[in-house]
């Protein structure tokens, strides 16, 4: 008997009227909620000294009445410093707009877990849902996951992002694995996931597979995917997509190179490092890794060689200055995948690898849906020269009547 039960069956006892407590719990649930939902809007925790670096944090609360069947709820919605956080939780709970099943949706959406679904439905209505059913309700979810899977890809995109993320799953046993996420930037700055797949590690093979399914799902052309060190994944690509530029992604670098090298020489280091990707174009960033070969190859050889063996540091240089600060590096699809982890620490584990898909497909509608309308920065003026790039892309590939290993000229800024 938990303590809600205990509370219920005393004050039934003592009084025959369980509305106040019922109020009471209510009460606390939404304001939880509403806690929650601006912890997700800034995208930081209460009390995280990193929240006040990201130019937004919290500004108190207002309260708010609100009538129920059990009493006024007197309620404390947050505020931001900057004004921009709209509450969307007190909605689901008027009876009268949406049903009990669309509440629990909603609840495993916002990534609570089936047995916290279940207490906080038993708190605001009164009506017990075992963990098993609410997980049978959330299988609505389903046809999301069917459409999602089944839609058709737009036939370009300027460029894709493949970078994977661990989540635990149960199986015979609860082990993590690896969250396969492509994000595409399309030539007029449009954004979306375009596909997910759970794998039990990360390697070249699987995503190729990956790769196979994105060309089955209609994209034809990419300009330039970018990815993180993974042996053999450029080999993949150039398999799926000959004629796709490959960038490997400059933060996995910098951290590599920065756990290969003493501290004391640390900041040295990624100082001069930097001057290699942040250079004007790619023959400044050449030299630039040429000076930093000849100043550290008698200290750290094994990782200056590294760098220089590696073919795809300067590919970002060859398109539009506009949006090579969004070309370097996948941080656009890890702060998905941080996005993910927030929601995920609730759940100690995925019971299944359905019950996986569906709650990242409502994640991945809910991204694509906020990104539609939205143009990438530096997109919207870099569009007429990508897709000058696709068509001379195009053009040699025609000319030459066969697959080869033609790439995009760089760009060059004309008058």
């Amino acid at each position: 008997m938990n303590d809600f039960t205990s509370k219920l069956i005393k004050t039934l006892a003592e009084t025959g009227d369980a509305r106040e407590l019922f109020r009471e719990h209510i009460e606390i649930a939404i304001n939880k909620l509403l806690q929650i939902e601006l912890t997700e809007f800034l995208d930081y925790e209460p009390y995280d000294r990193n929240g006040f670096n990201t130019g937004n944090n919290r500004n108190g609360f207002y309260e708010r009445l609100l009538e129920t069947e059990y009493g006024t709820l007197k309620l404390k919605v947050p505020r931001d410093r900057n004004g921009e956080f709209t509450n969307q939780t007190l909605t689901p709970y008027k009876r009268r707009h949406q049903s009990l099943e669309h509440t629990v949706i909603h609840l495993y959406q916002r990534g609570m877990t089936t047995q916290e679904i279940s207490t906080v439905i038993e708190r605001l209505y009164g009506h017990h849902y075992s963990k098993q059913t609410v997980s049978n309700i959330t299988q609505a979810v389903n046809a999301d996951l069917e459409a999602f899977i089944n839609r058709p890809l737009a036939s370009r995109y300027a460029v894709v992002y493949l970078d994977a993320t661990y989540l635990p799953i149960r199986r015979d046993t609860v082990a993590k694995e690896a969250v396969y996420f492509a994000v595409g930037i399309t030539p007029d700055g449009t954004k979306e996931i375009l596909l997910y797949r759970v794998f039990p590690t990360e390697s070249a093979h699987s995503w190729k597979l990956m790769l196979t399914d994105l060309k089955a799902k209609g994209m034809e052309k990419s300009l330039l995917f970018v990815t993180d060190g993974l042996s053999g994944i450029k080999d993949a690509i150039s398999e799926i997509y000959p004629h796709a530029l490959h960038q490997s992604c400059w933060v996995h670098l910098s951290r590599n190179v920065s756990h290969n090298v003493r501290v004391k020489d640390r900041v040295e280091v990624l100082e001069d490092l930097k001057r290699v990707y942040t250079a004007r174009d790619e023959a400044e960033g050449q030299k630039a890794l040429n000076d930093f070969v000849l100043k550290w190859r008698k200290a750290y050889g094994k990782m200056v060689d590294s760098l220089k063996r590696n073919e795809s540091l300067f590919k970002f240089m060859r398109f539009p200055e506009s949006i090579r600060k969004s070309l370097y590096t996948t941080n656009l699809v890890e702060g998905m995948h941080k996005h993910l982890k927030r929601y995920t620490k609730r759940k100690e584990q995925f019971p299944n690898e359905d019950a996986l898909l569906r709650f990242i497909v409502t994640q991945a509608n809910n991204y694509n849906q906020r990104y539609a309308a939205y143009t990438h920065r530096g997109f919207q003026t870099a569009k007429p020269e990508l897709e000058a790039m696709f068509e001379k892309l195009e053009r040699d590939v025609s000319s030459k009547h066969e697959e080869s290993d033609v790439i995009p000229e760089p760009f060059t800024q004309t008058s």
